[in-house]
């Protein structure tokens, strides 16, 4: 049963609403990087106010990590809180209740210059990666639930369009023109408030998840009515009909904990899919290709490389913008596919064009279309796609855990990867992208065999896809099997 939908303008105005918080955790992400040199300079000069000397080189760039790190902290803790919220307050006013959490995060790191504390701006950062962990888990979760069937993945992707939004944000702010200056890059942090209030005075106006509303509190009558004004049709009767469907199978399971998600072999298999598609994107390398790009584009002779690092974020941009428009053609399994091959074979010319470098002069052009390369497929498969089949992978009752479980091991790889990385740039150089590679086509394997189509399926017929193969006893599982019951009637799998 595929219940189909339009896009409406309450349905737009929901989703663009709830997408504001992934243009927080974007922006936050990227915040950091532009005004590296600067923030330094302030950590020396209020050391050496502090103490009358200046700080050691080690101390530097432990606090330097700190700060970074911190918000990856504070994103697993965020993260793995989701389900305390969601089903206690519903999902409109959990995302309006964390823009508490950017009010105070904003003015810690706005008033550390002021204040002449480090140790601010770090609780700041530590405090936006609590909101910026929740917002992961709301805002997919939102707007899955709020969207029709036949426009799901597309909706979905808005996400990941917001987040490479807020990088590319941050990555125009950032510029010493315009607020990555030693005067006005707290304001630069700051600058978080603004869309928090944005969305304190828009989420009022918008409903809550029909669907939460409906399984979770059995208010049929308001579900029913916020369904008619988001698919703009007094013809609903499929939706409440697959959403009652759901709710009866609910009823007849028992509350869903982490812990259960991998006890129960209905829960083990989607919970683990789930987890491999957050390693995919994280693992993937794409946190090293823009470590390493500003480096690349210095040695290809292009005289402001950060506004080359900055063309980076706009082939970001314009790629999810893509994969927002043919994931519903064509489905989120080929898509990953491609992006996960993708970036494999430009990981391996980025390794051959960064390992002759010095010798051919020509090759750090190859090592530059090799960096768009790599973030455009990044952008049509592993950045979008992991982020909302979570939703998809699980019934109203797991969702909210799985959410959990999938957003921990999502920044939990992030802070792996942001503390290890630099370590293991120093052993290998380039060849660190061979690492990559070998992970890709990993990933790349896992999802060719493990992770089935939900194009076209409703959130029970994925649940109940998942129960048929559980039932059948793991000797008799097999992924050709499981493909067969989830992916439907579609014949482009």
């Amino acid at each position: 049963m595929e219940c189909s939908g339009q896009v409406t303008p309450q349905l737009m105005m929901a989703a663009g609403t709830a997408v504001i918080g992934s243009l927080q955790f974007g922006y936050n992400t990227g915040v950091i990087n532009a005004p590296q040199n600067i923030i330094e300079s302030f950590y020396n000069e209020t050391w050496s106010s502090r103490f009358s000397e200046p700080i050691s080189q080690g101390t530097l760039t432990g606090l330097w990590s700190l700060s970074v790190a911190i918000f990856s902290v504070g994103g697993m803790f965020g993260s793995f809180s989701v389900g305390l919220f969601v089903n206690r307050f519903g999902r409109k006013n959990s995302m309006l209740m964390a823009n508490m959490l950017v009010f105070i995060a904003a003015a810690f790191m706005g008033f550390s210059k002021l204040a002449a504390s480090f140790e601010m701006l770090i609780i700041g950062r530590f405090i936006v990666g609590l909101y910026s962990g929740l917002s992961t888990g709301f805002v997919p979760m939102y707007v899955e639930e709020i969207s029709p069937t036949n426009l799901r993945g597309a909706l979905g992707t808005l996400h990941q369009l917001g987040v490479v939004i807020g990088i590319l944000m941050a990555q125009i702010f950032g510029t010493e023109s315009i607020l990555g200056n030693a005067f006005l890059w707290p304001l630069l942090l700051a600058f978080t408030l603004l869309p928090a209030v944005l969305q304190c005075v828009l989420l009022p106006l918008c409903p809550e998840s029909p669907r939460y509303l409906l399984i979770n509190c059995n208010e049929e009558s308001k579900a029913r009515s916020i369904l008619v004004k988001l698919r703009g049709t007094d013809e609903v009767t499929e939706d409440m009909q697959e959403m009652k469907e759901e709710s009866q199978q609910m009823m007849r399971e028992k509350t869903v904990t982490i812990p259960e998600l991998f006890r129960s072999p209905i829960y083990r298999q989607p919970i683990f899919v789930a987890i491999m598609m957050q390693l995919s994107q994280q693992l993937s390398g794409i946190n090293a290709v823009f470590y390493y790009s500003t480096g690349i584009f210095e040695r290809a002779g292009v005289s402001q490389p950060v506004y080359a690092t900055i063309g980076a974020g706009v082939v970001n941009t314009a790629f999810t913008v893509v994969s927002l428009f043919v994931v519903e053609r064509v489905g989120r399994r080929p898509l990953q596919l491609t992006g996960l091959m993708g970036m494999a074979v430009s990981a391996v010319f980025l390794t051959v064009a960064m390992a002759l470098l010095d010798q051919v002069r020509w090759m750090s052009y190859i090592s530059i279309v090799a960096i768009f390369s790599f973030v455009a497929f990044f952008e049509i498969g592993p950045g979008p796609i992991p982020w909302f089949i979570v939703a998809e992978l699980f019934s109203q009752g797991p969702r909210p855990a799985a959410f959990a479980v999938a957003g921990f091991s999502n920044w939990s790889a992030n802070f792996l990867v942001g503390m290890g990385f630099p370590y293991v740039e120093q052993l290998c150089g380039p060849y660190v992208f061979i690492i990559f590679t070998v992970l890709l086509l990993g990933f790349f394997t896992f999802t060719y065999f493990k992770v089935p189509e939900t194009k076209g399926l409703t959130f029970d017929e994925i649940a109940a896809g998942f129960r048929q193969s559980a039932g059948q006893g793991a000797d008799k599982y097999s992924a050709p099997e499981e493909f067969n019951t989830l992916r439907g009637d579609d014949p482009d799998l």
